[in-house]
């Protein structure tokens, strides 16, 4: 029994670690190709393109709507709601106005993801919090800035915009940090290919909704064959399929422990901007990456090691 419980927490934090890196590779060598569009109308396209395709294999979720409670409704409109369309709006946002030449404010800012998404886990899930995780989350997190800025202040030097930046992803890591938590109670009663399919569902509409009041779906008359092309790439891989591997993962371990593993995020961005944009990395931030990753290790064990103490004390009695 204790091997498959340690099987599935590894599991699980391995699938969040890897829709993590997904996530890095978006926000460093796709998503700045579609600066050219309107925010709304990108955040839509890559949740309805998904949602179509979903639909030709994934047709018979449908038959759930019936049975859908009015707090199920709920609980799936707001993991829509702050996950798909205010989260990805506000990080794209915060993105575009710094116009990806200086992402120290966005990063630093999105590191609060995890302080959110524990403090509403503790007290919508009662996840408890335990020293040993503070400990080797706090390391996690204290590694992730120093991975991001090495030694350095953060640069607040990108204009009058960088107050903005500031407040959206501020607005960002609190809505992720909400998904994070919501997700977890959605997938204690849906699988996790349902949860990603009503997510896609319900993100589609509300966007839909959003665009077509702000005036914005005209904005398809604009997308270059270029745009297409990346909208494509994200809707098949750092989209859709990042968010399958996260809620599969998300099935397997706690909330807190799941917003850990999403550290993975400035990780992989780091790296790939070193193989995209030829920025090197210096040995602190590298030093960084290894410390951040063995505390990430440390807190997909803890729960194991608790489980094995539980354990042995049973067979004692």
């Amino acid at each position: 029994m204790t091997k498959l419980i340690k099987s599935t927490v590894l599991t699980g934090s391995l699938a969040i670690c890897v829709s993590a890196i997904l996530w890095g590779l978006d926000g460093i060598a796709l998503t700045p190709h579609l600066y050219n569009l309107n925010i709304g109308f990108v955040v839509f396209i890559v949740h309805f393109i998904p949602f179509v395709i979903m639909n030709t294999f994934l047709f018979r979720e449908y038959r759930l709507l019936s049975k859908l409670s009015l707090k199920d409704i709920i609980l799936l409109s707001l993991v829509a709601l702050t996950g798909g369309a205010v989260g990805t709006m506000a990080i794209v946002k915060a993105l575009f106005l710094v116009e990806f030449q200086d992402l120290s404010v966005v990063v630093l800012l999105q590191k609060l993801q995890p302080v959110f998404a524990i403090t509403l886990a503790y007290f919508f899930l009662g996840e408890k919090m335990r020293e040993r995780f503070f400990l080797w989350a706090g390391i996690a997190i204290i590694a992730s800035y120093f991975l991001t800025f090495g030694v350095n202040l953060p640069n607040l030097k990108t204009g009058s915009r960088t107050a903005l930046a500031a407040g959206y992803s501020l607005l960002a890591a609190f809505a992720f940090g909400s998904a994070t938590v919501l997700g977890k109670s959605v997938l204690s009663k849906f699988t996790f290919y349902s949860a990603t399919f009503f997510r896609y569902g319900f993100t589609s509409f509300f966007m839909l909704v959003f665009i077509m009041i702000t005036g914005n779906i005209k904005e398809v008359q604009f997308v270059t064959p270029h745009n297409w092309v990346i909208i494509l790439i994200i809707a098949f891989t750092v989209g859709s399929g990042a968010i399958f591997l996260y809620y599969y993962g998300l099935r397997k371990v706690p909330a807190m422990l799941a917003t850990i593993c999403e550290l993975c995020f400035p990780l992989s961005a780091i790296v790939f901007d070193y193989v995209f944009n030829d920025r090197l990395l210096s040995p602190i931030q590298w030093l960084s990456a290894a410390i951040m990753l063995y505390a990430i290790i440390r807190l997909t064990i803890s729960p194991v090691a608790k489980v094995q103490k539980e354990n042995k004390k049973k067979s004692f009695k």
